[in-house]
């Protein structure tokens, strides 16, 4: 088994990001139990490539497809696909949320905007050129929830992260024959660099309680202080003392 970090995980670094509507039936498979949330037969596809450095618990690259779905009347986000280059990271996602990592090689240049590849194999799964515009500015809060399937149930996560933001133009290209041909099939309508972003995935395990029916000890009882001696007279503490019988004798007539 390949160890990983318990959640949460506190990531950071660098998200290329684009968004696309997509009509319904080019949607990707989405957990049991959610739905794709759609508006005119549309439904919004998110794809980005990541980079976790700086502080972040593991290091490593990743590229990942999701789906904005409901689960009942509750906007979730439901990752479909994604690969990564880190051992920990698939054995992570995969036993604690149930995110579905598969293992890929990555090329990621950073030197003149981003150029971004990654192949399992021969084959390639998409590659992207982003060029970041004008800098938004602030840093820029984002809270969601992920939704997916584990242990034969619903595995809801909190995600919530702080960055700053650039206007983009991006480029994506994917095999038509591949898992993400929907990406390279239409241009985003946006597309954004989110830099130097932090991140926490995951939520806290519970604090333990206490047994039910239990009973909790109580706390000691506070030590009474010693009763103060009696002064010291010319014969003892108290004068002089008269010797008494001991118990169960009588004491002769004189």
């Amino acid at each position: 088994m390949t160890p990983y970090p318990e959640e949460p995980w506190h990531l950071a670094g660098q998200m290329y990001l684009s968004l696309w509507l997509v009509p319904t039936r080019e949607l990707p498979t989405v957990a049991d139990g959610t739905r794709p949330l759609t508006i005119a037969g549309r439904g919004a596809v998110g794809a980005a490539w990541v980079v976790y450095e700086n502080d972040s618990v593991l290091h490593y690259n990743e590229l990942l497809r999701a789906v904005l779905v409901r689960d009942g009347s509750r906007p979730r986000v439901c990752v479909t696909d994604i690969w990564v280059d880190s051992a920990a990271s698939m054995a992570g996602g995969r036993e604690l949320w149930g995110i579905p990592k598969e293992m890929a090689d990555f090329a990621i240049d950073r030197t003149a905007g981003v150029r971004a590849a990654a192949a399992t194999g021969e084959d390639v799964l998409a590659t992207a050129a982003f060029e970041p515009g004008r800098r938004i500015p602030g840093r820029w809060p984002l809270t969601y929830r992920v939704t997916q399937n584990l242990d034969g149930g619903l595995k809801t996560s909190s995600v919530r992260s702080r960055s700053t933001v650039r206007t983009a133009r991006a480029r994506w290209t994917a095999q038509e024959g591949g898992p993400l041909r929907e990406l390279g099939r239409r241009p985003p309508f946006l597309s954004l660099a989110l830099n130097d972003f932090t991140l926490r995935f995951g939520d806290a395990a519970p604090a333990m309680s206490a047994p039910s029916g239990s009973i909790a000890p109580s706390p000691p009882a506070p030590l009474s202080p010693p009763a103060p001696s009696a002064p010291l007279g010319p014969s003892g503490p108290s004068g002089p003392s008269t010797p008494s019988a001991p118990t169960g004798t009588t004491t002769p007539n004189l």
